[in-house]
């Protein structure tokens, strides 16, 4: 394990004791948080008895369509803006304040629309994600080095093979950046429309559990998608140190 990553087990630890100690000790309402110990309790037993399968494959399968057909959509859309600079100078304002307004506002209609099925999940979890895709492929066009094309075009290279062997690559740490920002957004997205759109769902459940002030449910599903979700940035943080060496020949 480097340093960096012994210094970020250390302050985990610490603050995941600083709070069982706390809880523990009385300094913090049991009524309002339950130690991290009870909670990791809670959650095997979830896990164990198989209560939270079906909520599990929802909310993760939702998840995973979401960010999938965000990197999908927003590299092709990316792409698509980037070879149209009159259609990227008219979107550039609005990709600028797009995060200014919470795309949540939008699910009355989406209700309206779809039902109470898992389409208006979707969409929120898309329009919220899809952007940060679509920018990060147009800045990574942009930083594509002109001395490329002239290579492509000693070379003798078709369009194709220009974007897959010169282009692409090039552009690849931008890419990646937009990829994280996508899986970040559409997890966010996709638990909270379950708190205000779905009828199951993870986060519908910890709704539920909230409601009925089950602290024991509702800080073990917690803890659960905190642990998925950093699982998932660790990955992905490994994957793009991994490249940056390969790019840098090792070095990084």
């Amino acid at each position: 394990m480097s340093r960096i990553g012994l210094i970020r087990l250390i302050v985990i630890v610490v603050a995941v004791g600083a709070l069982e100690l706390a809880c523990r000790l009385g300094l913090i309402n049991h009524n309002v948080i339950i130690p991290p110990s009870e909670m990791a309790s809670a959650l095997w037993t979830l896990l164990a008895s198989g209560a939270l399968n079906a909520e599990i494959e929802r909310t993760l399968g939702m998840i995973a369509l979401v960010i999938a057909i965000s990197i999908a959509l927003g590299f092709a859309l990316g792409c698509v803006i980037h070879a149209l600079q009159r259609v990227r100078e008219a979107l550039d304002p609005f990709f600028a304040t797009y995060y200014a307004v919470p795309v949540f506002i939008f699910y009355p209609v989406l209700i309206a629309i779809f039902g109470l099925s898992i389409m208006p999940i979707v969409v929120i979890g898309v329009a919220t994600a899809v952007v940060a895709m679509i920018i990060a492929t147009l800045n990574g066009l942009d930083r594509v080095p002109h001395v490329l094309t002239k290579v492509a075009r000693v070379h003798r290279l078709g369009r194709i093979a220009t974007a897959l062997q010169l282009q692409l690559p090039a552009a690849a740490p931008y890419l990646f950046i937009g990829v994280k920002l996508s899986v970040s957004y559409g997890f966010i997205a996709v638990i909270a429309a379950e708190f205000i759109l779905s009828p199951a769902g993870l986060g519908r459940d910890i709704a539920e559990a909230y409601a009925d002030f089950d602290n024991r449910r509702m800080y073990a599903l917690i803890l659960f998608l905190l642990i998925v979700a950093t699982l998932v940035n660790a990955v992905l943080h490994g994957l793009d140190i991994r490249f940056a060496e390969r790019r840098s020949g090792g070095r990084a």
